[in-house]
């Protein structure tokens, strides 16, 4: 029997068992990493240098690209070196370093997905008020909102999962330090603590989701009262790549979490937290750059003044 105080190091999930797997996982994670950085690194810049594009919309796009950024950073560089040095150790500082991140960057990217679907909303049902609503100061203000109370939410979860006594070993059946793996590894009825924190999360989540699913009601009623069809067609394609991101994130995230236990599996769980940790920060800079033509421009131009600079 181990507690915590006695733990160095947890045992990560190897993602092959033969050499050859693990240098192809790691080429693989290494191109995932390059697009994911490529992506929302063109997109930070192009919304920061392009004046025409510091709009509330754009605003909070390159905020979800900084946690975009920020998740993929928390989970992947570990997972390459463990795969091209044929390990699968993780120090207990930085296993509570790697959660307090995830946790941060995850929470932080559901936060500003539905301050984007508030931002949408007012948009489309409240044009008149856009301005007011959205001036600059209630934007920072938002922003910072969703970062710190990230943050807050995050530093709980780390304080009170590591505070646990953990005599089950040490190994994480995950790629990456994350929460259920943690206490699954606890011999302690404080879990329920745990439990609690992640029942308040889960109406957190289910708030989030709530108010996405009214907001979108009422954005598509809006919509469908647009007389011309080019103007229903604007104002679904703004809509669109936010609509699709957000279902992507949530889809995957409550699932993974959700499922059923007979349904778990070391290779399903895998492969549901591949999904939801690493594929959208790749796949959210390419939704909205290839639906919104003002941002696409931007990139372009962005692109192509390195190349000339070169």
């Amino acid at each position: 029997m181990s507690n915590s105080s006695s733990i160095r190091h947890f045992l990560l999930l190897a993602l092959a068992d033969t050499r050859q797997l693990q240098l192809l996982h790691f080429c693989l994670l290494l191109g995932i990493s390059l697009a994911a950085l490529l992506g929302n690194g063109l997109i930070i810049s192009a919304v920061a240098c392009g004046h025409h594009l510091h709009t509330p919309m754009f605003f909070f796009l390159l905020n979800l690209a900084l946690s975009d950024l920020g998740s993929i950073c928390t989970t992947v560089p570990k997972a390459m070196h463990n795969s091209l040095w044929d390990t699968s150790n993780i120090s207990y500082s930085g296993c509570a370093a790697q959660l307090l991140f995830f946790v941060f960057f995850m929470s932080a990217e559901l936060a500003l997905l539905t301050i984007m679907c508030y931002d949408r909303y007012v948009s489309i049902c409240k044009p008149l008020h856009y301005g007011t609503l959205l001036g600059s100061r209630a934007c920072a203000h938002m922003a910072a909102a969703a970062w710190a109370s990230a943050f807050l939410y995050a530093l709980l979860h780390m304080a009170n999962t590591f505070s646990l006594p953990l005599c089950h070993g040490k190994a994480l059946g995950q790629f990456f330090c994350e929460i259920p793996e943690i206490l699954k590894l606890s011999c302690a009825k404080s879990y329920l603590r745990e439990l609690g924190l992640i029942a308040v999360s889960s109406c957190f989540g289910f708030g989030c989701f709530v108010f996405i699913v009214f907001s979108y009601v009422q954005i598509f009623r809006a919509v469908l009262r647009i007389p011309s069809e080019q103007g229903r067609h604007k104002a679904f394609s703004t809509c669109l790549p936010h609509l699709a991101i957000v279902s992507l994130f949530l889809s995957t995230a409550v699932f993974a979490y959700l499922k059923p236990p007979s349904m778990s599996s070391p290779s399903l769980d895998l492969a549901l937290s591949v999904l939801y940790s690493v594929v959208p920060p790749v796949l959210n800079p390419l939704i909205y750059s290839l639906r919104n033509q003002e941002l696409k421009a931007a990139v372009w131009r962005l692109m192509t003044a390195c190349f000339q600079g070169h």
